[in-house]
């Protein structure tokens, strides 16, 4: 069943200005301009060119998405007693999806679109009451609802990943979708793996 997530301006704003300051810590992608001016001519330049309503809405989509990824692994790297392996993870995501949050920002801004859609709803999010949970588990508990629910989350934006892959015009966007795909197809093995072992 699809779920629908509403972040306030505020929330997200704030979640970006956080990948912004995760972006600045070295954990850039390669490709990705991360530097402070935006002038550097040796990274990826900001998708201005031509783009559609599908690049639009997979940009609105995604980045109150992976805001709401960053926001799960948060909760798990404060709380005690979680498998390591689990923590690595939770730290790999926050690691991918936070600058990726910063790139989409910056397309849409270039593209002179709005940051937020108006209505819809993202596929494989998490309710209020399914981050709740998440937030008063603790130990092996909280690693396995970190898992299943990080799991759904990714198979939603694997979801959304291969219909901006499909119906997409942007080069630049295209090609980050493609890589969604590819990269968190292969964390969902992983944490199927993890949980089979908590």
């Amino acid at each position: 069943m699809k779920k629908i997530l509403t972040i306030s301006a505020t929330a997200l704003a704030a979640a970006i200005a956080l990948a912004g300051c995760s972006a600045g810590s070295g954990g850039s992608m390669p490709g990705m301009n991360m530097g402070g001016s935006g002038t550097s001519t040796d990274s990826a330049p900001i998708a201005i060119g031509d783009h559609n309503g599908a690049d639009t809405t997979f940009a609105q989509m995604m980045i109150p998405h992976h805001t709401q990824a960053v926001e799960m692994s948060d909760l798990i790297l404060k709380k005690q007693g979680i498998d390591p392996k689990v923590t690595a993870l939770a730290v790999k995501i926050k690691a991918e999806q936070a600058p990726e949050i910063t790139t989409m920002s910056g397309w849409l801004q270039a593209w002179n679109e709005p940051s937020q859609m108006s209505g819809g709803g993202m596929s494989g999010a998490m309710s209020s009451d399914d981050m709740t949970k998440l937030d008063a588990a603790q130990g092996a508990e909280a690693a396995k609802l970190y898992l299943s629910q990080m799991i759904t989350h990714h198979q939603g934006a694997v979801t959304m990943a291969k219909t901006e892959e499909a119906t997409g015009k942007n080069t630049d966007t295209v090609t980050l979708s493609k890589n969604i795909v590819t990269s968190q197809e292969a964390e969902i093995q992983e944490m199927k793996n993890l949980l089979a072992t908590l």
